[in-house]
């Protein structure tokens, strides 16, 4: 995938460009390739996802991923759209062991920005007609970007409207996170289908597979949030749990919890501000209740189903294996 990411992270620079208005240099800087006075620097690329699955998606119809970049690159956009807001509204002040945009330059601005990389998603996703690809692809291709900007938003809405309760199910929980996370990984696989294939029943299908994975890879993010290493992940781990976040392993402990301890859960989120201490006792009870191995249970019945859903595409299986291979490192990911 390396040349892919070398090849998108280019993409990305040529969208965003060299336009020395300062406002440009906060995008450049939540990107990684400036610091906070605008000097170059290089941190290690992202992970690039949403775009490798696009591509993915488009070499497993037996199209031309080259020609599809500007769609790869508008998912990375919108991608770190929704990243910039999350920290405004998570009041997050790091991300890839950096200050964040808003910690940096405030609120306000954070928003312009990540407005920004909204509006230039869609300049790059129009920029594919420069490409030979055919309008009403373009256009189905763009329908299906907005549909799930919509519900990343509506994901979003709920994420935090279930802070400020305790009575959150598991079924409330999967349908968050179908929206705020997997509704975009679905869209980039299907994308990249749609607009090199003719057939709606494999799109149908790539959108199905990246659906499934989208909720695996936000399940996986849970875990690593509590149980995963600090240096590996680029953010404070536990952070979810001291601003009252309803992750898959906190869900999980209210209802499979033994009574008790589901009182002192109750206690310690009914609080505004959950304390260091307090956090400690919280992820004690996560323990207890076995949460950490329902969540890793329930990513491997989510990478299950995504793989059938390949399994009943019409795709030789020789075209599956680097959806395959790329599900399985996600899955397998410490970061």
């Amino acid at each position: 995938m390396q040349p892919y990411q070398q090849r998108i992270e280019a993409v990305l620079k040529e969208i965003i460009g060299s336009n020395p208005l300062t406002f440009y240099d906060v995008l450049r800087y939540h990107m990684g390739w400036q610091d906070e006075q605008g000097r170059p620097c290089h941190r290690e690329a992202g992970k690039f996802i949403r775009p490798l699955l696009c591509l993915l998606g488009c070499q497993a119809v037996g199209g031309d991923a080259m020609r599809i970049m500007p769609a790869a690159a508008a998912l990375e956009l919108i991608h770190n759209f929704s990243l910039i807001h999350d920290d405004i509204q998570d009041v997050s002040s790091q991300r890839h062991h950096r200050a964040t945009v808003w910690k940096i330059w405030g609120q306000s601005q954070a928003i312009n920005a990540g407005d920004a990389m909204f509006a230039l998603a869609f300049s790059a996703l129009f920029k594919l007609r420069y490409n030979g690809i055919d309008a009403q692809k373009v256009l189905t291709a763009a329908q299906l970007l907005n549909k799930a900007c919509l519900e990343l938003c509506e994901g979003q809405y709920l994420d935090i409207a279930y802070q400020s309760r305790l009575d959150v199910t598991m079924k409330d929980y999967l349908d968050m996170i179908a929206k705020k996370t997997a509704a975009l990984i679905a869209a980039s696989t299907a994308i990249g289908a749609c607009l090199a294939a003719d057939d709606d029943e494999v799109v149908d299908s790539l959108y199905g597979f990246g659906k499934e994975l989208g909720m695996a890879y936000q399940i996986q993010d849970d875990v690593l949030g509590i149980w995963g290493r600090e240096e590996e992940i680029g953010k404070p781990v536990k952070e979810d749990i001291s601003r009252r976040k309803k992750t898959l392993p906190v869900v999980y402990a209210f209802e499979n919890c033994e009574d008790s301890d589901c009182e002192k859960l109750e206690a310690l989120y009914s609080q505004e501000v959950i304390s260091n201490d307090d956090v400690a006792m919280v992820v004690e009870i996560l323990d207890c209740s076995g949460a950490r191995k329902h969540g890793e249970k329930l990513i491997g019945r989510y990478h299950r189903q995504a793989l059938a859903k390949l399994g009943i595409s019409s795709l030789d299986l020789s075209r599956q294996t680097p959806l395959e291979e790329m599900a399985s490192f996600l899955l397998e990911r410490d970061y």
